[in-house]
């Protein structure tokens, strides 16, 4: 029985693989080069072929799901710097002396691109992948030829960009689901995690639970990723009634995201109380319930199916026993620990309710909130336009983007050089691949693909080998070279391990192709030790002129306490909101974003971190505590964004206002430096003002309120604390090491 449970969601697991966006994109990138190539094969014959086949390469690192918008602009670079790298290496393919010269220069200015982040890589990739790949055309001593075969080149890259553009647009309705259902996806693994949060066992006769901190604030991260990834589909031109429905799921999405954050808070006190271990065992399966909803209604929009009915939660959360006494543990400003887990449910139910929302938006039984789309639309959205500022902002010796050219220059000219007295030199260019394809800008991320590239060129060595030793009729080799290049490119970001085996496949099957004769194990042995030895130099060369993250910590730290400053100003300004359409609700969307990015550049540089020498680490400790009192600040300030626009309209206490604009100040003070004393809202707050009460979300708001915002205020405090203390631990590291 066991065996066939984990069958299933193995089989689940792989169906999902299968219908992603990445793999939708791959086996587009690879059917235009099967096309494209197979066209010019047809017409001019197999060496021009195999000349387009390498421009169609250069075009196809930056062509990832996309909006319509923008998409060839977006691919033109590659063409625009890869053709002059092109034909200059097969015009000095002849001088070796010359083309180093040519080679390591134009790496450091190919690696330049990192300088854009995400979207400057796949470019720093062509241009490397134009060079190398120029290298492996033979020889030509005839300036006609060189002219022809640069021809060949750009018909290829020329019809891909048109070819990426168009399938861009025609995939662009079901890169719209994808997007959507992997946002799901995602949501539902982080609201399993929070549900193991509510799971408590005994030890020592309390009730304890599994430290998931960690985990949470990762995969945090990592939704905040997927989230920004589907807002630049979703949200552009929702014009027809299908995109804005989709648009509307994603809005909710969000929602039900806030909602998820805040269900951490009061996790303690209520644990200091006894009698509540049952509740929260039942709020853990709720959740559980609601992740498997959404993930049946991910697989539902995956397969283009209706989605299955979703029962309501509610009656499982009205059947709670919240106990007896409803004063029982009310201590002044602290409510009932009663209330505290019947807060919690509130929002677990909001969260049940915005299910519900997905649900029947998929069904068509609800219609979208186009006013919330339209003006969602464009402010969310990741600009496509290129701009000369990252490039004109990074000449400082300090700046990343600049040490990781001129680092990745040097071993590219070492390797260059190494190939040159190697006593084989047929495929020296493997070497300078394996550089480009390991290389990276942190050494977390260079020592996973150093890993994974050695282990994936064994593998895939052992495949093509297996393939061509029963021989494979050139049809098929044709086909699995076609494959190996969807999958070379569609797992290259999800795991490049796959993507190393992939292209050892693709580059052995090509070599064999092209030059029929050659002797398949000595090609083999031959990628295996050029592999190792450009692994080798990539490895050696990362400590060279190393970016260490403690270095960007501190701006990180920075922007993320600007960012939660931000946050709070704007949450907290939004007691006479009457709609959620409006400017000021616009605005809390915009600073919510930057928080939750803030933090997610702050979480995913502490986790590069741990793979870096011990003694250039930066503090993890106060760094953790940073993080942890982050997301409890956001949480505590989503509940009061909650409670005011549940109860907007109702609000007519002039004395609330002021205590919001009090906090907002004294978060903002804290946050920036100048810490402030005043009278805190809890002050106010008597044990006589719980008596009564039922539903934080409804009746009288003052106590919740105020109490609220009393733990923002102590919140950011901590979390300036922690920020000193990093500070100050980066500066006395610094000292030690000048």
């Amino acid at each position: 029985m066991q065996r066939s449970v984990k069958f299933e969601r193995y089989q689940r697991d792989a169906l999902r693989i299968a219908l992603s966006h990445y793999v939708t994109n791959g086996l587009s990138a690879a059917l235009g080069l099967l096309v494209i190539s197979g066209s010019i094969h047809f017409m001019l014959g197999a060496f021009a072929a195999a000349a387009a086949s390498v421009g169609v390469v250069v075009c196809i690192p930056p062509d990832q799901p996309a909006p319509k918008r923008g998409k060839f602009w977006q691919l033109l670079p590659a063409l625009l710097i890869g053709l002059p790298l092109f034909w200059a290496v097969q015009v000095l393919h002849v001088s070796p002396i010359l083309l180093g010269l040519l080679l390591v220069p134009a790496s450091f200015f190919a690696f330049l691109a990192g300088a854009w982040g995400k979207r400057g890589l796949p470019i720093t990739i062509s241009a490397m992948f134009a060079m190398v790949f120029s290298l492996a055309v033979p020889d030509h001593t005839s300036t006609a030829t060189n002219l022809a075969t640069c021809f060949y080149f750009t018909l290829g890259a020329v019809a891909y960009l048109f070819w990426a553009t168009l399938a861009n647009a025609a995939l662009n309705p079901r890169y719209r689901v994808q997007m959507l259902a992997d946002t799901l996806l995602a949501l539902s693994r982080l609201m399993r995690t929070q549900a193991q949060q509510f799971v408590t066992v005994m030890e020592d006769d309390k009730p304890v639970r599994t430290p998931l901190v960690g985990t949470l604030l990762q995969q945090q991260a990592v939704l905040a990723d997927q989230l920004q990834a589907a807002r630049d589909i979703l949200l552009e031109s929702p014009r027809t009634v299908r995109r804005q429905r989709l648009a509307h799921m994603l809005m909710l999405v969000l929602d039900i995201r806030d909602h998820l954050l805040v269900c951490e808070l009061d996790m303690d006190t209520l644990l200091s109380h006894r009698g509540h271990e049952p509740v929260l065992n039942s709020l853990s399966d709720v959740l559980n319930t609601l992740a498997d909803e959404n993930e049946a209604l991910a697989d539902a929009l995956m397969l283009g199916r209706t989605p299955p009915t979703f029962e309501s939660c509610r009656p499982q959360l009205e059947c709670l026993q919240w106990g007896n006494d409803i004063a029982t543990g009310a201590e002044g400003t602290m409510p009932p620990p009663e209330r505290l887990a019947q807060g919690m449910a509130s929002r677990i139910g909001l969260m049940n309710d915005d299910t519900l929302r997905l649900m029947a938006l998929a069904r068509g039984e609800l219609a979208p909130d186009v006013s919330l789309v339209r003006t969602n639309w464009q402010l969310f959205v990741s600009p496509t336009a290129w701009s000369w500022q990252p490039l004109l902002s990074m000449w400082r010796w300090d700046a990343p983007p600049l040490r990781h050219a001129l680092r990745a220059a040097l071993a590219i000219g070492t390797a260059y050089a190494i190939g040159l007295v190697l006593p084989w030199g047929t495929h020296d260019y493997w070497i300078l691949l394996t550089i480009v394809v390991v290389l990276r800008g942190s050494l977390a991320q260079t020592l996973e693909r150093r890993n994974s590239r050695a282990t994936g060129t064994l593998i895939g060595c052992v495949l093509a080998g297996l393939l061509l030793y029963v021989h494979t009729p050139p049809l098929i080799l044709l086909l699995v070279v076609t494959l190996a290049q969807a999958i070379a490119h569609a797992f290259a970001v999800k795991k490049y391990l796959v993507t190393a085996i992939a292209a050892t496949v693709l580059g052995l099957l090509q070599v064999h192709m092209l030059n029929a004769g050659s002797s398949l194990v000595f090609d083999a042995v031959e990628r295996m030790a050029d592999t190792l030895i450009g692994v080798a130099i990539a490895w050696g060369f990362s400590y060279v002129l190393p970016s260490w993250e403690r270095h960007q910590v501190a701006a990180l730290v920075t922007r993320t306490l600007s960012a939660q400053a931000r946050h709070a100003r704007v949450a907290l300004g939004l007691w006479q909101l009457q709609a959620v359409d409006n400017e000021p609700e616009l605005q809390w969307r915009l600073a919510r974003r930057e928080a939750y990015d803030s933090l997610s550049a702050l979480v995913q540089a502490t986790q590069r971190s741990l793979s870096e020498p011990r003694a250039m680490r930066p503090p993890l400790e106060p760094l953790g505590q940073l993080l942890a009192y982050s997301y409890q600040l956001q949480a505590q300030l989503t509940t009061v964004k909650t409670m005011l626009l549940m109860q907007r309209g109702r609000l007519k206490d002039q004395e609330m206002d002021v205590h919001l604009k009090q906090t907002a100040q004294a978060i903002e003070a804290s946050l920036i430096g100048r810490a402030i004393v005043q009278q805190t809202p809890e002050d106010r707050i008597t044990a006589s003002m719980w008596l009564g009460l039922s539903d934080p979300f409804d009746g009288d708001l003052s106590p919740w309120l105020l109490r609220r915002l009393h733990l923002a205020h102590s919140t950011a405090l901590q979390l300036r604390t922690s920020a000193d203390r990093v500070a100050s631990r980066i500066a006395a590291d610094a000292d030690i090491f000048q």
